[in-house]
């Protein structure tokens, strides 16, 4: 058997540089936002729409990262998207006016995109199944070192040298990314250019969708990690605005959100000794759903502030940690032959999902009134998600192993 062309080692590292790049893209841009109305003479309402351009850009581009990195090839896509992304960041650095970082911040998202989309497929090239799940694990826990030190660092930078310099940590951040890319990663399929007409794009989407076991599997995770972009944009205005924290308070505050994600992600690598990855979907659910009731009621009952609100993210982001790695995998399972569209379509519904509440909530206006009625609902769906997902998964294993059993073939009459 031949070895994969990339150790696991080597795969985790690459595959954890690329899908940090949005969340920590993200993360670093939030504690600016308060500082960003009193730099434009706007409103909160409008630098929300700087993020919500964003995660548009995010989303949408990836059902065109994941053809382009079917029939391109994993590198080459990821290096043309990488300097797209820097691009943004660049303009972002000196843009003059709200208007014109809105544009960039959605330049920014379209380039951010290629990192969700070819990570997860790497990962399904080389390794699939639960060799595959541990390894998002694992991506997952140094995923969650980033996002933690960015809230931190962002606000910081922001208390120090005001929200241009945020920017400019993102053109190095992205200039590291793509070096890795150039150096470290390898091309782990056989590009075929005939991926990218647009009769076969359509149509493998339109599989994608028509598939029962992928749809409920990127809901679960469309729910659940989704939330994390949706707090994005509300969780400034909360805890800045409504609580009292300074920029630098607010991102050490995130802490309960990264750091909770994090040791839910070590818990799983723990657990992996004695129960599989699908095994630990259902302890996750739990406290998802947990934190959920938690966080509609809390703020209510015991006033806003930051323990009524970060202690239920918290139980959420734990939650999601266990149960992301196996769910990542799932919906993908059946799709080795398009994995990069898998992954894209699987990415735009997690940041779409986030997208949608952000614009939802930037609708409601009351911040805590959104963060206590949409996340709450976001578990909801991702539980009942997943009860629809293990019958689909069911069905399509009765199916296949119906599809594996030999033909009983008659004996020949004796002559």
């Amino acid at each position: 058997m031949t070895a994969p062309i990339m150790s696991v080692r080597r795969t985790t590292l690459v595959a954890s540089a690329l899908v940090a790049l949005g969340p920590t893209s993200m993360a670093l841009y939030t504690p600016a936002m308060p500082q960003l109305v009193e730099a434009f003479a706007t409103t909160p309402a409008v630098v929300k729409t700087t993020l919500t351009a964003y995660f548009a850009g995010f989303a949408f581009s990836q059902l065109l990262a994941g053809p382009v990195a079917d029939a391109f090839g994993r590198r080459g896509s990821t290096l043309v998207f990488m300097a797209v992304y820097i691009l943004g960041s660049l303009a972002a650095v000196f843009a003059p006016s709200v208007e014109i970082l809105t544009a960039a911040r959605l330049v920014q998202g379209i380039g951010a995109a290629i990192g969700v989309t070819v990570s997860r497929a790497i990962v399904r090239d080389l390794y699939p199944g639960d060799r595959g799940a541990r390894i998002m694990n694992m991506v997952g826990i140094i995923l969650a070192i980033a996002p933690a030190m960015s809230p931190a660092i962002g606000g910081m930078t922001v208390g120090l040298a005001g929200w241009h310099a945020v920017f400019v940590l993102m053109v190095l951040f992205g200039l590291g990314v793509g070096a890795v890319s150039l150096f470290a990663l390898r091309e782990t399929i056989v590009p075929d250019r005939s991926a990218f007409r647009p009769v076969r794009i359509v149509r493998a989407y339109a599989t994608l969708l028509a598939n029962a076991e992928f749809l409920t599997a990127s809901v679960v995770i469309a729910c659940g990690i989704g939330v994390f972009y949706a707090l994005a944009t509300m969780l400034p205005f909360v805890l800045i605005d409504t609580v009292g924290l300074t920029p630098t308070q607010f991102g050490f505050s995130m802490l309960f959100q990264s750091g909770m994600f994090l040791a839910g992600s070590v818990t799983f690598r723990v657990l992996m000794r004695w129960i599989t990855p699908r095994q630990a979907v259902m302890p996750g659910l739990v406290l998802i759903f947990t934190g959920s009731l938690c966080l509609a009621a809390a703020p209510y009952l015991l006033g806003t502030s930051l323990l009524t609100v970060m202690l239920p993210v918290s139980l959420y982001s734990f939650g999601v940690a266990l149960m992301m790695p196996f769910m990542m995998m799932a919906g993908m399972r059946p799709f080795p032959h398009i994995a990069g569209q898998a992954s894209a379509m699987t990415g735009f519904f997690q940041i779409g999902t986030g997208l949608v509440a952000g614009t939802i909530g930037a609708w409601i206006g009351d911040p805590v009134l959104s963060v206590a009625t949409i996340i709450p609902a976001m578990g909801v769906i991702a539980v009942s998600a997943y009860l629809f997902y293990r019958r689909a998964a069911a069905r399509a294993e009765r199916e296949e192993s119906d599809a594996n059993e030999p033909v009983p073939v008659d004996p020949a009459p004796a002559a």
